[in-house]
């Protein structure tokens, strides 16, 4: 018997957010949208540089857990931080925003991961992310009963930079089969699909039945220079994919159809940071909750639509709400 909608594996941060002129990523070095992997000493020192920010819990899984929490429905996430203050924070951030989570902690070695990001006038976001304990990730960590007692599980793609939180995805991907339930995938950057463009082809060619990427991402995953040209080869793999295009909207994939969403209408961007994990947060609800892929694609786009009205990566507004003005 199923106890959640969706379960998702993913990256524990917590998100260091603050607004800055252009000149400010020139200065300190920063590659513009994009998210940039930092050592310890780096997020020590550019957290120094910072305009005032706001610290929130983050991680893209954990972001769409809790925007799926937001439109009511079931969601629990497995993830990784050290017993230190940010860990805490994490932890009850998570939990009081409705998704259950239950990794013990690291006792000792690296710091809760965070992710420094700065946004610039246009709303646009980089990331330069620690990941600390969060990579200190392995099958251990995995409990196949509660992977199967979610309908679908969820991988985040940033956490496959260490071997032995890839040998967990292919675990817990194995349980979720074994317990006949769906695999989703996010490929979460471009810059982590040219890292690990052989080992996510191969995963979802043999474990994922939905997949998550924008525009840059999955024509990198497949060395072509066009969505259409991607999104038939994912159609060739039986997949389901979902491919966001920004003010453009979506792109939803499966066998021969093709069905585009419309961007939902935002009366100001302020921050684009968690706009995706926000339409995987409405998608997966969606699938999971059986109302069809257009009806889960438009979930997402208004979910998204939220997200990039205010800053920080977590609703500030219930999505549940939301949906229902929306769709009544």
């Amino acid at each position: 018997m199923t106890r959640f909608d969706v379960i998702a594996v993913g990256n524990a941060i917590v998100d260091v957010i603050a607004s800055v002129e252009p000149d400010f990523l020139v200065a300190h070095n920063i590659v513009p949208d994009a998210m940039t992997l930092i050592d310890e000493e780096r997020a020590h020192a550019l957290y120094a540089a910072l305009p005032p920010a706001r610290e929130i819990s983050g991680g893209s899984a954990a972001n769409s857990m809790a925007g799926l929490a937001s439109l009511g429905g079931a969601a629990a996430f497995i993830g990784k931080v050290r017993n230190d203050q940010l860990g805490g924070i994490f932890a009850h951030d998570l939990t009081a925003a409705g998704v259950a989570y239950h990794t013990p902690p690291l006792l000792d070695g690296p710091a809760t991961a965070r992710s420094l990001i700065v946004v610039t006038p246009d709303g646009h976001r980089s990331m330069n992310t620690f990941l600390g304990a969060s990579v200190l990730f392995s099958k251990a960590d995995l409990d196949p009963q509660q992977i199967a007692a979610a309908k679908i599980l969820y991988l985040e793609g940033y956490l496959f930079d260490r071997d032995p939180a890839k040998e967990a995805f292919y675990s817990a991907a194995k349980m979720a089969r074994a317990a006949d339930r769906r695999v989703a995938l996010t490929l979460s950057d471009h810059f982590c699909v040219e890292r690990h463009k052989a080992a996510f082809l191969d995963l979802v060619a043999s474990h994922v039945d939905i997949l998550f990427a924008n525009e840059r991402e999955i024509t990198a995953l497949y060395d072509v220079d066009n969505v259409e040209t991607a999104a038939d080869i994912v159609a060739k793999h039986g997949l389901i994919a979902a491919i966001t295009r920004s003010e453009k909207g979506a792109l939803i994939v499966q066998g021969d159809q093709r069905i585009v969403i419309v961007a939902e209408p935002v009366v100001e961007v302020r921050d684009t940071t968690g706009a995706g994990d926000l339409f995987a947060a409405g998608f997966l609800f969606g699938l999971a909750r059986d109302v069809g892929l257009a009806r889960a694609g438009h979930l997402g786009a208004l979910a998204a639509a939220e997200c990039i009205g205010h800053y920080g990566a977590r609703p500030e507004t219930s999505l549940r709400d939301l949906a229902e003005r929306r769709f009544r």
